[in-house]
């Protein structure tokens, strides 16, 4: 009993000094997707601190932190810039009903489809968003108003504090791991700089964080269609961006732990989580793949560490403000730094010699693809390239063995699936013009799948119809038989009768 109570507060502190470290993470975080958007500072806070408590209590995958993201940031600009913040708060309520009635038709199920190349392509993408997204922390404002990069001194201070908070990171775990060694950094650079009068950038140049609770209000917005139609595109555009981003690192998540999400679940969660959001004045959000790795590298592996996370946010927003604002920006890029690192599949680079071409090629392109747009872009882009490969390496393994018998009769075994890709080699398997009078085309080691496939059937027997031949199609699976029987206006063939799927003719047994 003492073991399991020991293991029990164990846990416990994990969660709870994890959910702190990603708590610090998210600060900055969330200021500067907030900035990306146009909405204040708070509004990015307040995105993550209701996201990351809604979804840990309703519908969190365990060890998931959801928060106020870029992928959805960079999908807000344009209606902020257009029609105000009032208009967010609308489209984020909207946005979250989308999702639950997703979650609640079961259909987060699918995400298994996507292939495992656009994963990596997925994993790498973020990695390098992550990387790029730091960059902007080397930088300060010039008298001119432009973003200089830092020089001298100061790009040697920042570069020696994000260093020395990476051995932190790397080396304490090695030593004990009694305390998150991403936290352990944080404190020991803020302390470093403090007390020895380090001049660096500190979060509080950044933006003022401090505010009170979110407050319950009613989006000002009129209640017309034109509203609606001013929304709904932009509802859609972030309920699919949402859902990719959360699924794909939920299944991140799965391979980490070697534990399984639901999908539906995570759905509801982000739609309520989002809904919230836009009545309680937060920019919405979805499931952050940095944050994650950090909570689960931490030992977060609970829906507490989301909630811990969750309030800390809230407690530094409401109370420490003050204290927050003096934590090296440093310290919080180095711990990002350790995030990519430990996001970016390494192994990638092995495998490019290991797997077919065209798979290195599928996730190339989503990590590309996620860097220059948006991952909800990059995953619909990378599942589209890869059934386009899947389609055409199937299309060429069609084939037929042809056999002649003594009776003049002439059957083709046709060898591999018949859909619109292998049509065109499906046709020059024939030979109408030379072929004798009766011909059987033998189904089964193949299979009749679209409407392509009727077509190129219709108008093979059209080809034997005209050269007063007739054509013949045996041992159908039953599927095929029900495709091509529900088709029977558009499809002029003879099916041989096959119920029990042997010789249609006596004669072919010959």
């Amino acid at each position: 009993m003492f073991a399991l109570y020991y293991k029990h507060v164990g846990s416990v502190k994990d969660d709870v000094l994890s959910g702190l470290t990603v708590a610090f993470a998210l600060v900055p975080e969330a200021v500067a997707f907030a900035f990306v958007a146009g909405v204040n500072p708070l509004v990015g806070l307040y995105g993550a601190f209701l996201m990351g408590i809604v979804t840990s209590l309703v519908g969190g995958r365990p060890g998931m932190i959801s928060g106020a993201t870029g992928s959805m940031a960079v999908v807000m600009v344009a209606l902020v810039s257009q029609h105000g913040v009032e208009y967010l708060f609308a489209t984020i309520v909207l946005t979250g009903i989308l999702q639950m009635i997703f979650g609640g038709l079961k259909f987060g199920k699918y995400i298994r489809m996507v292939p495992y190349p656009v994963m990596l392509g997925f994993v790498n993408g973020l990695a390098i968003v992550i990387f790029l997204a730091q960059m902007e922390q080397f930088k300060v404002e010039g008298a001119d108003g432009v973003m200089h990069w830092l020089a001298g001194a100061p790009m040697l201070t920042m570069l020696g504090l994000v260093a020395l908070t990476m051995a932190i990171m790397f080396f304490l775990p090695k030593i004990t791991r009694a305390i998150p060694a991403g936290l352990a950094a944080i404190i020991t650079i803020s302390l470093i700089v403090i007390f020895g009068g380090v001049d660096t950038k500190s979060v509080g140049d950044i933006a003022d964080i401090s505010g009170g609770f979110p407050m319950f209000h009613l989006p000002s917005v009129p209640l017309s269609f034109e509203t609606l139609w001013i929304i709904v595109p932009y509802a859609v555009i972030l309920a699919g961006v949402g859902l990719i981003e959360s699924l794909l690192t939920m299944t991140v998540v799965d391979e980490m732990t070697n534990t399984r999400g639901q999908g539906n679940r995570v759905s509801i969660g982000q739609g309520l989580g989002n809904t919230i959001n836009g009545f309680f004045g937060g920019m919405g959000g979805c499931a952050m793949i940095g944050q994650t790795m950090i909570n689960v590298s931490s030992g977060g592996l609970r829906n507490l560490s989301g909630i811990a996370a969750a309030l800390f946010l809230l407690i530094f927003i409401m109370f420490a403000s003050d204290l927050i604002a003096m934590v090296p920006v440093a310290a919080l890029v180095g711990l990002m730094f350790m995030v990519v690192i430990g996001t970016f599949e390494w192994g990638s680079f092995n495998l490019l010699k290991k797997v077919p071409m065209e798979d290195s090629f599928v996730g190339i392109l989503v990590a590309t693809v996620t860097v220059f747009t948006d991952l909800a872009t990059a995953v619909i882009i990378g599942v589209i390239a890869t059934a386009l490969v899947f389609a055409w390496k199937q299309a060429r393994h069609i084939y037929a063995v042809v056999e002649v018998h003594d009776n003049g009769i002439k059957t083709y075994r046709v060898h591999g699936p018949l859909f619109f890709a292998s049509v065109h080699r499906f046709h020059e398997l024939f030979d109408p013009e030379n072929d004798p009078d009766e011909v059987y085309i033998d189904c089964a080691m193949s299979r009749i799948a679209d409407h392509s496939a009727i077509e190129a059937i219709d108008s093979l027997a059209e080809r034997y119809k005209k050269a007063g031949k007739c054509l013949h199609l045996v041992h159908l699976s039953a599927e095929c038989q029900k495709l091509l029987t529900t088709a029977a206006e558009l499809v002029e063939v003879n099916m041989s009768e096959d119920p029990n799927y042997h010789v249609a003719d006596d004669k072919l047994a010959s």
